[in-house]
């Protein structure tokens, strides 16, 4: 599975974005499909997940209310909708997927993704 992610750029505070991320391959072996960032000197950080079956979302407190994850499954697309952007939202965003289901509290940990892809920046200016 190849996971390419994209959308990313400059924008203003309290601006908008829209990431895609397009899986290709066999994404029969997907099961959920996240949103991580990391800035300069952090960690890398869950923003968002949803399952490729619909339903089960999670998002990071900082985000809640902001960000909306959403699929395609017919594209094999994910996306997120990135709405009243803060400088503090500047990062590297990535894609990833898993190939096993696990509990909420598992989504956040960026071991478990199998699989991920490039990296797109978002930069918030203010």
């Amino acid at each position: 599975v190849q996971l390419q992610a994209s959308g990313g750029g400059l924008v203003q505070a309290g601006g908008s974005l829209r990431l895609s991320c397009t899986a290709s391959g066999d994404t029969s072996s997907t099961y959920t499909m996240s949103w991580f960032r990391q800035a300069p000197g952090k960690e890398r950080e869950l923003v968002a997940a949803r399952d490729w079956s619909g339903g089960s979302t999670t998002y990071a407190n900082s985000v809640k209310g902001r960000f909306t994850i959403s699929r395609d499954n017919t594209a094999k697309a994910v996306y997120l909708q990135m709405n009243s952007l803060k400088p503090e939202d500047t990062a590297v965003y990535y894609c990833a997927a898993t190939t096993r289901r696990y509990n909420t509290g598992s989504r956040y940990n960026p071991k478990l993704y199998d699989y991920w892809g490039q990296g797109t920046q978002v930069t918030v200016s203010s």
